[in-house]
Formats: structure tokens, sequence, C-alpha cells
């Protein structure tokens, strides 16, 4: 099943990164979105029907936790599998994202392994 996958952080290069580690841990993908925030990321799930969000947690205008909180708590989007990425070296952020309803994180630097070893249970779930 190829995804429609949103990956959402405020570096346009961790962006591309990501998008070729999906292709390289043999994610299929059908559609990639990409935004610079969180309110962009409103903005494209608003028009685009996702599968799957990545999200940095650590982003200007609305924070990764922040944009995490409005999509599980909006019936449109509830059901919306989100992978925290994260720099953060403390997990407190990635303990409050566990429970607003993350469903797992990545800590940068990532490889393809760890993001199939990551993926593979939620998109199979």
């Amino acid at each position: 099943m190829a995804l429609d996958v949103l990956i959402v952080d405020d570096s346009a290069a961790i962006r591309k990164i990501l998008q070729r580690v999906l292709a390289q841990a043999e994610i299929s993908l059908s559609n990639v979105y990409e935004a610079g925030d969180g309110l962009e990321a409103l903005d494209v799930l608003k028009a685009n029907r996702v599968d799957l969000v990545l999200a940095d947690i650590n982003m200007p205008k609305m924070d990764g936790i922040q944009l995490l909180r409005e999509i599980k708590t909006d019936e449109r989007w509830a059901g919306i599998p989100v992978v925290m990425v994260t720099t953060e070296g403390g997990q407190s952020k990635v303990i409050a994202a566990a429970e607003i309803g993350a469903a797992g994180y990545v800590r940068k630097p990532f490889t393809a392994d760890q993001i199939r070893r990551t993926l593979e249970p939620i998109l199979a779930a």
C-alpha cells in the first residue's frame, strides 16, 4: 500500500532527507506533502488525505506537540498516526507526545533502518 505522508519540519533539508530515508526504508509512498511548521501542516491536512504524519517537535509558530494535540483532538484527523522526529536529549517532550497520542518517535540523526523499525508496527496496525 502506497502512503500519503506529511513531513513537518522547519528545515527544508531535513524534510528532503526524511523523504529520501523513507524511500531507502522501502516505505511505499504515493504523495509526500511538506510543511515548515504546525500551522502549515494543518492547512495541508485540511486540503489532503494523509496516512501518516512525521513531525519535528521544535518548530516556530506551532511546534510538534501543539500540532499533535490539534490532530488528536480533531475527529477528521484523530486516527492518523503521528511520529515525532526530535533532537531532544531529554525525555520530557517525548513523554508528553506519547501521552497526547504520538504513535512513536525517531531521534535525529536517523537511519533508514531506524525509520523502518519505528514505522513497521505502526503501519501494520
